[in-house]
């Protein structure tokens, strides 16, 4: 390429094609596409032009580099304003696109809301806190000698049986109950003692009223003079917070290994206040928990003097409450997720 003319007429056929080319594109991306393929030094149209700049004589170069600047330029103009246009359209188009119709009925979106067991053990964790409980958390996997042994349960009390008791191995099980949770307190802790213990347990057992794991509550204190009267006083406060203030207490002898004297307490039926409905079978009593004075052994077991100390301790299932509570009458309604179910409570 000697003549200047030559390259004038190259020029010109290149912004021939550039514009052809243009009407052809019809976004953004594609101008940035063409625009490299044009531009680029080693092999686009314009971009390669300086490589003849060494071809051209002497007395020709600065003319030559000035036609191939002004090429340049232009080309670079029509590609900005090419691409400012289809950004804009691109830009409008998104924005109607994202435009929300202010007339339209709004979104609704469920709140989520606590598992009704976590609402009842909540609940219960505040009720005895006000009491001046403080909170244990035990093991779930327990060895024999906490779960069993040392709550003065014997080698052959059906509660070891397997049909009961989810063993591990020999040594270790899941444990069957937060009373577990006493032993490891008492061994650590010198008297005044005073705590609760929440936690899932486990036993063999599955039908309407019953699950292989649910939720319960161990209580304890020992301090010095505890009684009876002192565990049924605090049930009495327990049971108006968590029903309603017109219901009792009813203490029922019964056999725990690890209390004595052992009572089954009821309460009076929240429902019928007594009367007798369905909910309380006609008796105007609702059973609820297990309870008692700790057995000297345990306290004993434990380094615990018991001519000096005494103890109650008692055991509530959070499933069962959040059931009567609640009017329940399936604990498998409480772990199916049910949002039928769980929708309709919320305290």
């Amino acid at each position: 390429m000697a003549e200047l003319g030559e390259l004038k007429e190259k020029l010109s056929e290149i912004r021939s094609k550039i514009e052809s080319d243009l009407q052809g594109i019809s976004s953004s991306k594609g101008v940035y596409e063409y625009k490299k393929s044009v531009m680029d030094a080693k092999e686009g149209k314009i971009g390669s032009l300086m490589k003849e700049m060494g071809k051209i004589p002497k007395e020709l170069k600065a003319d030559y580099g000035k036609m191939v600047n002004e090429i340049k330029n232009w080309a670079q103009g029509r590609f900005d304003e090419m691409d400012e246009k289809f950004k804009a359209q691109e830009r409008k188009a998104r924005y109607e696109k994202e435009t929300i119709d202010v007339t339209l009925p709004e979104k609704k979106h469920k709140q989520g809301k606590l598992h009704p067991n976590t609402q009842v053990k909540n609940q219960i964790v505040d009720i005895f806190g006000s009491m001046g409980f403080s909170i244990y958390e035990g093991n779930e996997i327990e060895t024999d000698y906490y779960n069993f042994t040392a709550l003065n349960i014997p080698q052959d009390h059906p509660a070891r049986d397997m049909q009961d008791t989810f063993y591990l191995s020999p040594e270790f099980l899941l444990r069957t109950q937060t009373s577990a949770g006493q032993i490891h307190v008492m061994e650590n802790q010198k008297p005044p003692i005073k705590i609760i213990s929440p936690g899932k347990v486990f036993r063999s057992d599955d039908d309407a009223t019953h699950s292989p794991m649910f939720t319960q509550m161990e209580g304890l204190v020992v301090d010095k003079g505890i009684t009876l009267c002192d565990l049924q006083g605090m049930l009495d406060e327990f049971v108006k917070k968590i029903f309603d203030e017109e219901t009792r207490t009813r203490l029922r002898p019964s056999y725990f290994p690890f209390t004595e004297p052992s009572v089954e307490v009821d309460v009076s039926c929240f429902q019928c206040h007594g009367k007798g409905c369905k909910l309380c079978k006609g008796t105007g009593w609702i059973e609820v928990l297990g309870a008692g004075v700790v057995n000297k052994k345990v306290l004993e077991g434990c380094g615990i003097d018991s001519n000096v100390y005494s103890g109650l301790a008692f055991g509530i299932g959070i499933d069962r409450i959040a059931m009567l509570k609640y009017g329940i009458n399936n604990i498998k309604l409480l772990f199916e997720s049910d949002l039928r179910v769980l929708d309709q409570i919320d305290d």
